[in-house]
């Protein structure tokens, strides 16, 4: 086991992350950087005898006012998640790096299937613990609930014809009604982020500063994000972000207008972003989170019903695993946690 500590390791461990199965952006350098500004990344190594990388875990390090540091691995670990050796190796390199942050907690959010019992089995040994109640969208960090589209091997009509029918009527419908899908630069970003905000207002979420965005754009543009815009009549109307790395493309933020939605302009630009993911031979092209509550009532139904269109398929992950290396302290910082989100979802209401 070992660290990313120079820019020799951090350009193999670049190569590892790329050609690996379990690739994901979240645990990408590009993607630390986009987050330097709140947390301090540190990458742990396993090897084999011969010090080949065989594994690998980028960890996130945030101080927490009162509590001290926490420790945060978004989608790791990139490995054989059944070797439970390697998973030993990153989980020694996790404890080396909580005495010399003084962490209070690691806490893991892997892509690992809730019923991968043999992977449950390996980290309960190793000292793990693992929250799998979480249901809807705040009760986690990432979305424990995704649809993913397998792309792997497929032509763009094999996919088309998967699509539920009334979904591939929406695409025609854009496409006949005018509706034009552009690539855009940074400046562009202007465009989306006034939208976005039009849709948080609509749909009730906190939106992130463009500066956000931007940073976004510096760090991985055009290799690993894009910006697609879709345009009536030469004006915006919506626009969405996705992520390429790897062998997997993710459909990470989406914009619409509250005008010409008639025109179906998301379905188009969903299509769009699958196309482009099965001209990169990609292996799967993920919609992200949905809320795991499945009922009409639910205010996410609709989102889960849009997805759901695209033929992709209802995907449950393990939830957080996690290792408490100071307990009191850090259930006390849960409680405060809990309490912060549940201020924060009641002050967005009383602006409404």
């Amino acid at each position: 086991m070992r660290f990313v500590t120079d820019e020799d390791s951090k350009k193999e461990y670049k190569k590892f992350l790329e050609g690996h199965e379990r690739c994901n952006f979240q645990q990408s350098l590009e993607w630390a950087k986009v987050k330097e500004d709140n947390w301090k990344p540190e990458v742990i190594l396993a090897e084999d005898k011969d010090k080949n990388i065989i594994g690998s875990l980028c960890v996130w390090i945030r101080k927490m006012p009162i509590f001290g540091n926490i420790m945060y691995a978004s989608r790791g670990p990139v490995c054989d998640i059944h070797d439970e050796e390697v998973t030993k190796q990153l989980t020694d390199g996790a404890s080396e790096l909580a005495k010399k942050y003084n962490a209070i907690v690691l806490r893991i959010e892997p892509d690992i299937l809730k019923e991968d019992t043999e992977f449950r089995e390996i980290v309960t040994k190793l000292g793990y613990k693992i929250k799998d109640d979480a249901k809807d969208f705040k009760d986690e960090i990432q979305p424990r609930f995704v649809f993913r589209l397998d792309i792997k091997d497929k032509t763009e009509d094999e996919i088309f014809a998967g699509f539920h029918q009334k979904t591939r009527y929406n695409v025609r419908l854009a496409k006949r009604k005018g509706v034009e899908i552009k690539e855009g630069t940074k400046e562009d970003l202007k465009d989306f982020h006034n939208i976005m905000i039009e849709t948080g207002k609509r749909d009730g979420f906190i939106i992130r500063p463009l500066s956000y965005f931007e940073k976004m754009y510096d760090n991985l543009a055009p290799e690993h994000m894009k910006v697609l815009m879709a345009y009536y009549e030469g004006e915006p109307i919506s626009g969405v972000i996705p992520i390429f790395y790897g062998n997997k493309t993710w459909y990470l933020y989406g914009a619409s207008s509250n005008k010409h939605r008639n025109l179906m302009p998301n379905y188009l630009l969903q299509w769009e972003m699958i196309k482009m993911a099965i001209e990169r031979k990609d292996d799967i092209y993920d919609f992200r989170g949905v809320s795991g509550v499945v009922d009409k009532d639910h205010p996410q139904y609709g989102l889960y019903r849009f997805k759901k269109g695209f033929g992709a398929t209802f995907t449950e992950f393990i939830g957080e695993i996690y290792i408490p290396f100071k307990p009191l302290k850090y259930k006390l910082y849960k409680f405060s946690e809990k309490a912060f989100r549940t201020l924060r979802q009641f002050k967005s209401k009383l602006k409404k």
